[in-house]
């Protein structure tokens, strides 16, 4: 199970998760004991720079498979609070790169949170909504230009104006945003790649 999300192999990741459900295995035991470490693997090969982009993407298909599979029965086993949180994603408004967002929002995914990607050349409005809609313990911002980087800071003023800043965190990146960006216009946290975004949306919602 570990190997089919290294290697990228999302059907095989759904048959092996299958067959471990009827074997009888825990559904939460297939997860945590075979895929997640699979994971937890390409991230570090990733973060060592034996895997890129196009890998990175692969192992997060493939879990997504296997977790498609196997969430159901985890459900069932009672286990269906076994999300991190809930995050909303998306990619602020005039700006349509998705590539980042969209991995981020695997991974993320993969890593055990209930995600919402809005997508991309998403208005300030939406995201508020989106918030509010799903009560969303975490909101991802991603800005990929200079120029749509200010939408970032709107969001957080127009969540703030709908009441909704203090249940929700914030997390933004992109190529050109940093760390002093997300201090200075009231983020909770910043990532600089899809491995980073994981461990700081763990952190800042103080959540394993």
């Amino acid at each position: 199970m570990k190997q089919t999300v290294i290697d990228g192999e999302a059907e095989d990741a759904a048959a092996l998760a299958q067959q471990g459900l009827d074997a009888g295995l825990p559904p939460g035991d297939i997860l945590d004991k075979g895929f997640v470490k699979g994971i937890e693997e390409v991230g570090d090969l990733f973060g060592r720079g034996e895997f890129f982009l196009p890998e990175l993407v692969q192992g997060a298909e493939a879990m997504k498979a296997a977790v498609a599979v196997l969430q159901p029965a985890i459900d069932a086993a009672g286990g269906g609070s076994r999300s991190l949180g809930v995050a909303v994603a998306g990619t602020v408004a005039g700006d349509i790169h998705e590539i980042g967002k969209t991995i981020v929002c695997s991974m993320l995914s993969a890593a055990g949170f209930t995600v919402t990607d809005v997508g991309c050349d998403v208005p300030v409005e939406a995201f508020v909504a989106k918030v509010k809609e799903t009560d969303a313990d975490l909101l991802l911002l991603s800005a990929l230009l200079t120029t749509t980087m200010p939408n970032q800071q709107k969001t957080i003023e127009a969540l703030k104006a709908a009441g909704l800043r203090d249940s929700v965190k914030v997390m933004i990146g992109g190529a050109p945003t940093t760390r002093a960006w997300a201090d200075e216009i009231g983020a909770d946290g910043y990532a600089e790649d899809a491995i980073e975004a994981v461990v700081t949306a763990k952190t800042i919602l103080g959540v394993s």
